[in-house]
């Protein structure tokens, strides 16, 4: 595993805090431990690929609770709940709202650093989408008011004269902004346009 990407383990047992610990690092991983969900809130988290191990109850803000406030902030991190009070409505509840795993105490070592794997493996795959969309939407963003209109005709594969005619102007003056638009969103392709403008419009 990559000794950049981080483990966050919230726990308020001391004992199950050192434990986890000890075991994440044991596979070359970091790990920074809270004892509570405000705690966790306070850390300013840095920007690397990591994940979330989070008990369900706790004093004061709950596992739950956490997550709920993650994903109203729109910066979601992987989680994974482990519980010793656990029961199957609190599972699908949280698997639900996008939990990676839900373990019950006690549960094998193995079972945990694969779910950590896999969560480890969304984030990445999560930012790296995220870089992408932004790079092609800066891309995007230096296009004109009339080439982004042209752009919504090539996309459709309309022709150069079909779109001249909607936009009433000649033939030629399309095919230059054609050409601009190629040239700015760094594309050798229609489909490959095509492709990232679906990013832009679904992002």
């Amino acid at each position: 595993m990559n000794t950049t990407e981080t483990v966050f383990v919230v726990d308020d047992d001391l004992s199950v805090r050192e434990a986890l610990s000890s075991l994440i690092r044991s596979v070359g991983l970091q790990v920074h431990t809270f004892s509570s969900a405000v705690e966790f809130l306070q850390y300013p988290r840095p920007a690397c690929v990591s994940c979330l191990v989070l008990d369900v109850r706790m004093p004061g803000l709950s596992g739950l609770d956490l997550q709920g406030a993650f994903s109203r902030s729109g910066e979601p991190i992987p989680i994974i709940f482990i519980t010793g009070h656990g029961n199957i409505p609190m599972a699908v509840r949280a698997i639900k709202a996008g939990a990676v795993e839900f373990l019950a105490k006690p549960f094998r070592d193995e079972d945990l650093l694969d779910a950590i794997r896999h969560a480890l493996e969304w984030d990445r795959a999560s930012r790296s989408e995220a870089a992408e969309l932004g790079e092609v939407r800066s891309k995007y963003a230096t296009l004109t008011g009339r080439e982004r209109e042209v752009i919504v005709f090539m996309v459709k594969g309309m022709l150069n004269k079909q779109a001249a005619a909607e936009l009433g102007v000649s033939e030629m003056t399309v095919k230059v902004h054609r050409h601009n638009i190629m040239q700015k969103m760094k594309v050798r392709s229609l489909p490959d346009l095509v492709r990232m403008m679906e990013k832009v419009n679904s992002g």
